[in-house]
C-alpha cells in the first residue's frame, strides 16, 4: 500500500471508531462528571488523542478496553486538575477575603470595618490561648514567624501551622456569615 493508502484506510477505521464510540466514551465521562459540557470536552480530547497515537489502536482487532482505559485515565486526569484549580480558587478567595479583613477602617466602610473587626474578635475568643497570641502576634503586631517562634522558644514550623489553622477557623465563619447575609 502506498502511504496514501495507508492514510485513507487509517482515517477509515478512526472514523468507524469514532462512530460506534463516541456516545459511549461521552456516557461514560458524564457519569464519572455529572457535566454535559465536561464530558464532550473530554470525549474530543480521547478522540484527539486516538487520532494522534493510531500505533495505539491501529492493529488492535478489539479496541473498546483501550478506549475505556484512556476514557478514565483522562477523566481522572481532569478532575484531579479541576481539584487543583478549586483548590487554588479556594486559597486567592481565601486571601482576598481575610486581607479584607485586616484592611483599616480608613479603607472600608465603617459598618462593615466593625463587622469584620467582630468576626475576627469571635473567631480569637474561641482559640487556645497559644494559637490567639501567634495569631495577634502575626496579623497585629507584624512580627514575622521566625520572630514569633524565637519568642516563644517553639519551632517556625508550630508557628505556620498555628496561624494556618486560625485561618481556617475564620474562613469557614466568614463562608457561613457570606451565605447568611448573601443567600
Amino acid at each position: 500500500m502506498t502511504p496514501n493508502q495507508d492514510e485513507r484506510l487509517l482515517a477509515q477505521q478512526f472514523e468507524t471508531i469514532f462512530t460506534k464510540y463516541y456516545s459511549v466514551v461521552k456516557y461514560f465521562a458524564l457519569m464519572l462528571l455529572k457535566s454535559e459540557e465536561d464530558a464532550k470536552d473530554i470525549t474530543q480530547d480521547v478522540f484527539t488523542k486516538l487520532w494522534t497515537k493510531p500505533e495505539l489502536w491501529a492493529e488492535v482487532p478489539n479496541p473498546t478496553p483501550y478506549i475505556y482505559t484512556l476514557t478514565k485515565s483522562t477523566t481522572l486526569n481532569f478532575i484531579k486538575h479541576k481539584k487543583v484549580e478549586l483548590a487554588y480558587q479556594e486559597k486567592i478567595i481565601e486571601k482576598s477575603l481575610i486581607d479584607e479583613l485586616f484592611q483599616s477602617e480608613d479603607t472600608l466602610n465603617p459598618i462593615y470595618y466593625k463587622e469584620a473587626q467582630l468576626i475576627i474578635k469571635l473567631v480569637l475568643e474561641r482559640l487556645p490561648e497559644q494559637r490567639r497570641m501567634i495569631f495577634e502576634m502575626s496579623r497585629f503586631k507584624h512580627m514575622s514567624n521566625l520572630e514569633i517562634a524565637e519568642k516563644l522558644n517553639i519551632s517556625k514550623r508550630t508557628v505556620e501551622h498555628h496561624i494556618y489553622l486560625t485561618l481556617l477557623e475564620m474562613k469557614k465563619i466568614i463562608f457561613f456569615a457570606f451565605f447568611l447575609l448573601f443567600p
